[in-house]
């Protein structure tokens, strides 16, 4: 864990980079990780975990990035609430889910965000987003990236 800022984020871009849009949140990660933000720790897979818990639990707060299906465009930012899964299993956990168990397991008090950013076509198999989504991601990455360095996100929903 990066100690160098005194405000401690984990960024955590989930989605598959096989189905063409779905990859926009492991793409988000990669680009924020090659920054190297000071305070600012980066984690990519395919879905959400409970393992992710832990994670989450030793940070100030998480950003969960995900492409999404039916948002506003080009991405959206809001504040998330510690929620409950009605089902745990070691597949797909929502990241209300994560912070709950963060909260719940580890006496964690993350603060949790979600940046949903616009994807278009989930369904081929094939590792190359839309022009869209690439425009989106570009637009979220450069959102986020001044949020990062600022160490402001508790400052703003979008």
């Amino acid at each position: 864990m990066t100690q160098a800022a005194s405000h401690t984020i984990l960024l955590i871009g989930y989605g598959n980079p096989a189905r063409e849009d779905d990859g926009i949140g492991p793409a988000v990660a990669e680009e924020i990780e090659r920054l190297g933000i000071d305070g600012v720790d980066v984690d990519a897979d395919y879905q959400l975990t409970v393992e992710d818990a832990a994670d989450v639990a030793e940070h100030d707060s998480v950003v969960f990035v995900d492409a999404s299906m039916e948002g506003g465009e080009p991405f959206t930012f809001s504040r998330l609430t510690p929620g409950r899964s009605d089902s745990f299993s070691t597949h797909s956990v929502s990241p209300e889910a994560v912070l709950g168990l963060a909260r719940d397991l580890f006496d964690a008090q993350t603060e949790g965000y979600m940046l949903g950013i616009r994807g278009y076509s989930f369904a081929m198999f094939r590792e190359t987003m839309t022009p869209q989504a690439r425009e989106n991601k570009r637009k979220a990455v450069e959102f986020l990236v001044s949020m990062l360095r600022a160490n402001s996100l508790h400052e703003t929903d979008r």
